[in-house]
């Protein structure tokens, strides 16, 4: 167990209750160890602490916008997961952004870590070691390092891939909240060895692709290897849907987003967040919290609905704050820290805090929007103005 010194103590006009009851005319930043586990502190500001007037240097925050890299229509499309561009990454961890189309005409296999694929846009089947599947958007995918698999999309489909290089996804332990909390493991479907899996096994000339120490290699089989009659056994590739997660909610209490952890793998977090009803209590703020993560990486994909602590976000975009970076809500939303027009957020989102920094590779730079830094002086600082 970690011996932290420790003294909680309160000093000055301060509130006894983080996230509640903040003193008049003030705004709340959290100090932290281990993300959102270890001793924190609290300090309550005049001003917001994101109210620069100008912000130089390598901590800068990044926005990507991932709607504008190639689509399948391009000529660039990827065919192949393998051929998607790398948006970032780091030893324990590698985000792409892949655009598809149609149905795969190999199968590929990845023996660097297990894949988590989260379906941004379109549906249609996977076929895989196990079995078939269907998937549809806001699905999570979980294909364990070694599974052979391909998609056959009805139409165009965008995935945000994240590998666990030399790692393993699990579940996060959830403590007081019971082993059920978020969503059940019932939840979680595995593939079927059905009719529409049978029918894909043929005689022809099979290619799978396998990524391995970041290289491809190609092995060709004069039938489809997927020709597996049955299977048993604890592993398995599984789905799971984001409308069928059950949050955490407290009506006095903004919860911090460890609350939200839905995967874990050596040295990162997979949270996501989704629809929940804003707190109640008068003296609770109602968006996220102004905090310096002093010990990971955070981005933050945004999927669907109204990014209610941002602006100039847009479903398909992804934000990096690295390490260290000051960060909180737009200042629009700022408006609202106590007092919410409506009864719940609408929000769908996918967050990965890596512990080790990541790097920005040169797809995202192509479409990063330059001004984002900017865009906690207010709507009129560089708001919606992409590179």
């Amino acid at each position: 167990m970690k011996n932290y010194i420790r003294y909680p103590k309160v000093e000055g006009d301060a509130s006894r209750q983080a996230h509640a009851d903040l003193p008049r005319g003030t705004y709340e930043r959290e100090m932290s160890k281990e993300g959102f586990f270890g001793p924190a502190s609290f300090f309550y500001h005049r001003h917001p602490p994101t109210g620069w007037s100008a912000f130089e240097g390598p901590l800068r925050p990044h926005a990507f916008d991932l709607t504008r890299l190639a689509g399948p229509t391009a000529k660039t499309s990827p065919g192949s997961p393998w051929e998607a561009p790398v948006i970032l990454s780091n030893a324990h961890c590698q985000m792409r952004y892949w655009n598809t189309a149609g149905a795969m005409d190999h199968l590929v296999r990845n023996a660097d870590g297990d894949q988590l694929l989260f379906v941004h846009e379109g549906k249609g089947e996977l076929h895989c070691d196990f079995g078939h599947l269907s998937f549809e958007a806001g699905d999570y995918i979980v294909l364990p390092r070694g599974t052979m698999w391909r998609l056959e999309c009805a139409g165009a489909a965008a995935v945000l891939m994240i590998e666990a290089t030399n790692s393993t996804f699990m579940l996060p332990e959830k403590g007081l909240l019971g082993a059920h909390a978020l969503f059940d493991a019932a939840m979680l479907d595995v593939p079927a060895m059905d009719a529409a899996f049978r029918a894909q096994q043929d005689e022809r000339d099979w290619r799978v692709r396998i990524k391995c120490r970041g290289a491809v290699s190609t092995a060709t089989f004069p039938f489809n290897p997927l020709d597996a009659s049955g299977w048993h056994g604890d592993l398995a590739v599984c789905r799971i849907n984001v409308r069928d997660f059950r949050p955490v909610v407290s009506h006095r209490y903004h919860l911090p987003p460890s609350v939200h952890g839905t995967f874990v793998a050596n040295r990162f977090v997979v949270c996501t967040f989704v629809p929940r009803p804003f707190e109640t209590d008068p003296g609770a703020i109602k968006i996220p919290f102004f905090h310096n993560n002093d010990d990971y990486d955070e981005v933050i994909f945004y999927h669907a609905g109204d990014f209610f602590s941002r602006d100039n976000i847009h479903p398909g975009m992804a934000t990096l704050h690295p390490c260290g970076f000051t960060h909180g809500p737009h200042p629009k939303a700022l408006e609202r820290m106590l007092v919410q027009a409506k009864a719940g957020t609408d929000e769908v989102a996918v967050m990965v805090d890596t512990r080790d920094p990541l790097e920005i590779a040169h797809a995202a730079t192509e479409v990063e929007w330059a001004g984002y830094v900017d865009s906690w002086q207010g709507a009129a600082a560089g708001g919606g103005k992409r590179k």
